[in-house]
């Protein structure tokens, strides 16, 4: 092949430079200064020179953001630092109650300074930059684990392939995270020509954005308008960025889209003015937003105060008002859930509220049925509690039809026709006959979700199939089941039907917390099956545990460990337990992720650049009895010290605290 004479060579890295340049202009500072006619001849060109000199390409040619090969499927990719969830709040009461919080965990009385920014509606998602080259792209998932859409996120033309040689040397490895979105208007005219072109139209930007991050095809990816917007690294310990804002300036500089109405603010007053101001703003916005994020600025401070669960005490999500529609009630359904919960569900004209068209709306239960006072035909207004669950809160009864008919509660199950009681005490009607279809088929999807079990392959379809074919009449029935059974239902060839049977024997093998989330006790979801494992340690203890124990277990509270017991009591249920271990379900004994009491009374600080995030140290000294505060003092046991490590270091030596390095700390648990 031949190679490219210097003068080629050199219109090739200009115009990859012009290229990009343009790029910039286009996507993140919104000032084209081409036509689109203009940009197409530059990119042609790249084009051409790459196609007769495939040596060239580099990864951070604009080529690269067309789209590869289809992937067969997501792998999975453990992140090294999780992305916590935000709490909520939704009052400037509450938001008063955090800033309380976070001043008492600083021991401060002066006002806090925070980082505001607008909540993107899109999906969240991590960057990984090794020697400054974009390495890995992964979906948020469930915080610990994401997909990897790396080929997927390349196409978004906004993202940097490539860093500064500086940031390269000084930060080998950076973990970028921002929020993908489409515009309203980029959203609009996409559906415009999806609907020209005869396809279905997206539902909102959000679903747009995370549909097309999820597409196997890159291709289809890449003729997607996504935007990229970064909001923070994941290593709040990199030298040179000890505040949220030194970050944003940070990642700015090295190209990345920025929100235009981030802010640092000093105080509560002014906080909740900002709330207001973009409250006030959010209709001419051309992106979705859902409500303000709050962020303590300092990195340091954000390190003292640590996190909850999952979610961190610096930082929250103050969401705005659900926004109101009108619409028409047509019709009513009853639901019955795996519990046997009758619930109403208002069936409705097709409307838009808080940017996703609502056609149903829960009612509830008889008590909301009756307050409301529906009729079928009547206009209602409904609203996203949250923006997300929709639901109706009022009845406009001046517009109610001549003659239209109050809806009543019916007086069976409508799936068994069996009678449905209201049990003492409760807000909601049952349907008490386990054998119950709808209910069969809700336990049977519980049990083999995500949360229990995780039977990959087993949804809703297929749940209805087994059931309507007398294959299976209760969960544990899936231990039993054959490929050659599952070979004769609808659209079922023999590889799908050896996936599923593979999917069954994988889950026979399972987490203590995971079993007792899947039985479907009323109350007892991922949270309280999680306390009841870590408080009994063994499905055996749990079984034989009484109400006054179960009762006094935080978390659980008197009616979940009523529920327990009845659950346990049923002869039913115990036959499907010994149904299970017959089956081969393995119940093993739980093993708690918390260690030992090593370093009991014992009070850290940390300091300097760590191997590991100083969250991760933070977690182990006080999983282990420990305590870590923020500045060194007389009462400071040890300082956990990495490189550059500044300040603290002189101040415990001239204290006489003990410095150890991260072997010495390993050592001493």
């Amino acid at each position: 092949m031949a190679q490219p004479d210097k003068k080629l060579f050199s219109e090739y890295e200009k115009l990859k430079d012009e290229i990009n340049y343009h790029n910039r202009l286009y996507y993140v500072l919104d000032r084209p200064e081409i036509s689109d006619a203009e940009y197409d001849i530059l990119f042609d060109r790249l084009l051409e020179i790459e196609k007769k000199h495939p040596d060239l390409v580099t990864p951070d040619s604009p080529s690269q953001r067309v789209g590869t090969e289809p992937s067969k499927k997501f792998e999975p990719v453990r992140r090294r630092v999780p992305m916590l969830s935000l709490q909520k709040v939704t009052t400037a009461e509450e938001f008063a109650e955090f800033d309380r919080r976070v001043r008492e965990g600083l021991e401060k009385t002066e006002n806090i300074e925070y980082v505001t920014e607008p909540k993107l509606d899109g999906l969240a998602v991590e960057l990984v930059y090794e020697n400054g080259w974009f390495t890995l792209g992964s979906t948020r998932g469930d915080g610990v684990t994401g997909e990897n859409i790396t080929l997927n996120l390349k196409t978004i033309k906004n993202i940097p392939l490539k860093l500064s040689d500086k940031t390269a040397r000084t930060y080998p490895l950076l973990e970028v995270r921002g929020e993908v979105i489409m515009r309203k208007s980029a959203f609009e005219k996409l559906n415009r020509k999806l609907t020209e072109n005869g396809t279905a139209p997206l539902a909102n930007p959000r679903n747009g954005a995370a549909g097309s991050l999820r597409q196997l095809d890159p291709k289809i990816t890449a003729a997607r308008p996504l935007l990229f917007y970064a909001y923070g690294v994941s290593d709040t310990t990199l030298p040179g960025l000890g505040r949220q804002s030194d970050t944003f300036v940070f990642l700015e500089k090295e190209g990345f889209l920025i929100n235009e109405h981030i802010k640092t603010i000093t105080g509560l007053n002014k906080v909740e003015k900002e709330f207001q101001r973009l409250t006030e703003l959010r209709p001419e916005l051309d992106y979705e937003i859902d409500g303000m994020v709050v962020k303590v600025n300092d990195f340091a401070a954000q390190d003292l105060l640590g996190q909850i669960s999952r979610a961190p005490r610096w930082a929250v999500a103050w969401k705005f008002k659900a926004e109101l529609a009108e619409s028409v009630i047509q019709t009513v359904e009853f639901s019955v859930g795996r519990t046997g919960v009758i619930t109403p569900i208002a069936k409705l004209k097709p409307t838009r509220v808080s940017g996703v068209t609502v056609s149903n709306a829960s009612l509830h239960n008889e008590d909301e049925l009756n307050r409301l006072e529906i009729h079928l035909g009547d206009t209602v207004i409904i609203r996203r509690a949250g923006d997300v669950i929709p639901e109706v809160v009022e009845v406009k009864t001046d517009k109610r039809p001549e003659g239209s008919r109050k809806v009543k509660y019916p007086a069976k199950c409508p799936s068994c026709g069996e009678a449905i009681v209201r049990l003492e005490g409760e807000a909601a009607h049952r349907c008490l006959n386990p054998a119950c279809p709808a209910q069969v088929e809700g336990r049977l999807i519980h049990f083999a979700s995500k949360g229990g079990f995780d039977i990959e392959g087993l949804g809703d379809k297929l749940a209805r199939q087994l059931i309507r074919e007398k294959l299976v009449a209760e969960p544990a029935d899936l231990f039993y089941l054959t490929k050659e059974q599952l070979l004769p239902l609808d659209l079922m060839a023999e590889k799908k039907a050896q996936n599923i049977i593979d999917a069954i024997d994988r889950s026979r093998r399972t987490s203590l917390p995971r079993i007792l989330n899947a039985l479907g006790i009323i109350g007892v979801g991922e949270t309280a099956a999680q306390l009841l494992a870590e408080q009994f340690g063994s499905f055996e203890k749990f079984r034989r545990a009484d109400l006054e124990t179960l009762e006094n277990i935080p978390g659980i509270g008197r009616v979940i460990a009523k529920n327990i017991i009845d659950f346990l009591a049923g002869e039913g249920n115990r036959r499907m337990i010994e149904k299970m271990k017959a089956g081969g379900v393995q119940f093993p004994d739980y093993t708690s992720s918390k260690t030992s009491g090593k370093l009991s009374g014992k009070i850290f600080v940390i300091t300097g650049t760590l191997s590991q995030p100083r969250n991760y140290y933070k977690n182990l000294i006080e999983e282990n009895g420990g305590k870590v505060t923020g500045s060194v003092s007389g009462s400071t046991d040890y300082l956990l010290c990495g490189t550059d490590p500044g300040s603290k270091l002189a101040k415990a030596k001239k204290l006489e605290v003990a410095v150890i390095d991260e072997d010495q700390f390993r050592k001493m648990l």
